[in-house]
């Protein structure tokens, strides 16, 4: 049978740049659609040909049925694959594109419709024979009239839900009416469909699926499962394969119990059946996600399967090209989402300009991404950045390897959970697998202290030297240059202050000749060599020892350096950088959407207005010391104080919010 010709790739992102690598190496022209954020993006310029979807929102581009199937038909494609997320698990999508004569890459829309909702799930996992938590459907009303039928605490879900929304636990019958409401609404908000159903809520469980793959002749296999029960805001962080909790009878009966409910409904494509897994290991059928999971690459590692390009073959028509005995599970794999996030101010996403990035190199390593570079990590989307996917011989092996990609893996200019994911490993109940969907509920808070005390165990003088010997490398190394005469308007008396953060030294330098630096920091000697410099990064020795950082610059003249995973914002005053306090640019600092931030990090000395206070245009708002010099923050614009978040003695950094000013005409 032949395969297709052309290949509409109706998604963005790493899932993009997944399904264009596959493509290609089956010979199949792949084309992508972008909106306005990504007309840069990687996706875009690795494709055969990209279409437009204009300046709208997410509904008037990614998700508009009817324009992608226009540029479908004017592209020529013979098949849309939708990645994950958006139109993937859309029944409408799917016969829209059998309606035009054009192969949806996924399964029918009968399946996609039988098991997107979750009522008509659970039905049709009963009657193949799955077990199943307690749970009663029906109207809020009905359902609470019902409330005293359930053991408590319950869960409340969205029929149509999905990525954690449209979920609430609730303790005792007395809450359940005001919770199916608020439920309710908040499912008609996401999905359009405000059908909720209760089931009894599974205390401290583990969260396993078990990949599926079927092809139109009816055969259907399992690929083993996935552990996921590593999850923040009931959004996976964290997958592994195989499942360190299960026994062997238990991962035999959950994986012939997938393959049951696959094959009652004559499943087509490739599909997840998700289960939670109690104490004693019983098991309860979840939901099953009939697409690509984000999470596939965790399969592919220890299965040797590629099965973005099986999906591809079956939607062709061709049939399976093993059977179940062929498949094995080799070694443990991990996967860890990458997000721009922080993990310290309750997950909240950190979207802006990334200054740098450098993943992390070797064997077993594989990464899945939508950039090869700096560039920006927009709002208008999920912030996932990547996902970082190691293989080993054995779980710890594969731990001890994770751990070591994310030591190396560097992101400047934006926060993200690395370090979190990093501490997350070393954490001793995780290593020992002593684990629930709570674990980051509960765990968090001793995460984030593990992050924070690692970093004050830096010998700060270890950075602060490395940015002083990359920062006058650099200036030595320009046209008509030497490191005396870009020394500032000290010449005469080379000394220099610099930063990192908020910790400020003074540095004299004795003498310099060649890669060699005799220097005194705060008074204490240090003798230095520059062993490598390249662009981004840094080996030096200080004091006989080796160390390095990894650095990047901003559009404000600042330098990112990274140093033992922890990055820090440098400086030197002895070099003028012009900063417009007022009109700098939006993203980490300055003022972004009346969200006014200090251009450096530095201590509150003075707060000069309160809320709704009318202010004119450069009116001083926030009196700001940094580098032992006051720098005035001064109003961009005629406006009214709608929140001041600082006060006097207050140290911030460059994205603490000082001031939110709404503007208006005086």
């Amino acid at each position: 049978m032949k395969l297709f010709d052309k290949i509409l790739i109706a998604n963005r992102g790493e899932i993009a740049v997944r399904i264009i690598r596959t493509a290609r190496k089956l010979g199949i022209t792949a084309v992508v659609v972008y909106s306005h954020h990504d007309r840069d993006a990687l996706y875009v310029t690795m494709a055969d040909e990209a279409w437009p979807l204009g300046n709208g929102d997410l509904k008037s581009t990614y998700l508009n049925i009817d324009l992608l199937i226009s540029i479908a038909r004017d592209a020529h494609c013979d098949a849309i694959h939708p990645g994950y997320g958006f139109l993937s698990e859309n029944a409408l999508f799917a016969r829209a594109c059998q309606a035009a004569g054009i192969v949806f890459i996924g399964p029918s829309a009968e399946a996609i419709q039988q098991m997107g909702d979750k009522i008509s799930a659970r039905k049709l996992a009963e009657k193949a024979g799955l077990p199943l938590a307690a749970g009663l459907t029906g109207s809020p009303a009905e359902l609470s009239l019902r409330a005293g039928e359930m053991p408590y605490p319950v869960l409340i879900k969205a029929s149509a839900g999905g990525g954690g929304k449209g979920m609430r636990i609730v303790q005792s019958p007395a809450e359940l009416p005001e919770m199916l409401e608020a439920t309710s609404r908040e499912a008609q908000s996401y999905f359009g469909d405000g059908s909720v159903y209760v089931e009894q809520f599974i205390e401290n469980p583990r969260h396993i699926e078990i990949q599926i793959i079927g092809d139109q002749h009816g055969q259907i296999v399992h690929l083993f499962e996935r552990e996921c029960t590593i999850q923040r805001r009931y959004q996976k962080i964290v997958e592994e394969s195989p499942s360190p909790t299960l026994t062997p009878e238990v991962r035999q009966l959950m994986c012939r119990a997938a393959v049951d409910l696959a094959s009652s409904i004559n499943y087509s494509s490739v599909g997840t059946i998700e289960f939670l897994v109690d104490a004693s290991l019983k098991f309860y059928f979840l939901e099953m996600n009939t697409r690509i999971q984000v999470e596939h690459p965790v399969t592919e590692m220890v299965t040797g399967i590629d099965l973005v390009e099986e999906q591809i073959l079956i939607a062709a028509g061709l049939p399976l090209r093993f059977c179940q005995d062929d498949i094995k599970q080799k070694g443990h794999a991990f996967e860890c989402r990458i997000y721009a996030e922080d993990p310290a101010n309750g997950f909240m996403p950190s979207p802006g300009i990334m200054t740098l990035f450098a993943p992390p190199r070797g064997t077993r390593i594989r990464l899945d991404t939508a950039y090869k570079g700096p560039g920006e990590v927009s709002s208008a989307f999920d912030p996932m950045i990547a996902k970082l996917i190691v293989h080993g011989t054995d779980r710890l092996t594969a731990g001890v390897r994770m751990m070591a990609a994310l030591n190396d893996f560097v992101i400047q200019g934006i926060k993200t959970n690395i370090l979190y994911l990093k501490q997350l490993f070393l954490h001793p109940d995780f290593t020992n697998n002593n684990i629930s969907t709570s674990f980051c509920d509960l765990h968090t808070q001793a995460i984030n202290r593990m992050v924070e005390e690692s970093r004050c165990q830096v010998q700060m003088d270890i950075p602060l030297i490395g940015y002083l010997l990359y920062s006058l490398s650099n200036s030595a190394g320009k046209p008509g240059g030497d490191v005396w005469s870009n020394i500032g308007y000290w010449r005469l008396d080379p000394k220099i202050r610099i930063g990192a953060g908020q910790v400020i030294s003074d540095v004299e330098i004795i003498s310099r000749r060649g890669n060699l630096c005799r220097l005194l920091l705060d008074g204490r000697y240090y003798e230095t060599e520059v062993r490598q410099l390249e662009p981004s990064r840094l080996d030096y020795s200080v004091n006989g020892h080796t160390y390095g950082v990894r650095l990047s610059s901003d559009a404000r003249g600042y330098t990112h350096l990274t140093y033992d995973g922890h990055e820090y914002l440098c400086y030197r005053n002895d070099v003028l950088v012009h900063q417009d306090f007022m009109t700098a640019a939006g993203g980490t600092s300055g003022v972004s959407g009346g969200r006014i931030t200090p251009p450096m990090p530095g201590k509150v000395v003075r707060v000069n207005v309160v809320e709704q206070q009318v202010v004119g245009k450069g009116d001083v708002l926030v009196v700001v010391e940094s580098m032992k010099m006051e720098n005035s923050i001064s109003a961009p614009v005629d406006g009214i104080v709608t929140r001041v978040a600082v006060v006097a003695g207050q140290m911030v950094d460059t994205d603490k919010v000082l001031v939110e000013l709404e503007e208006q005409a005086l």
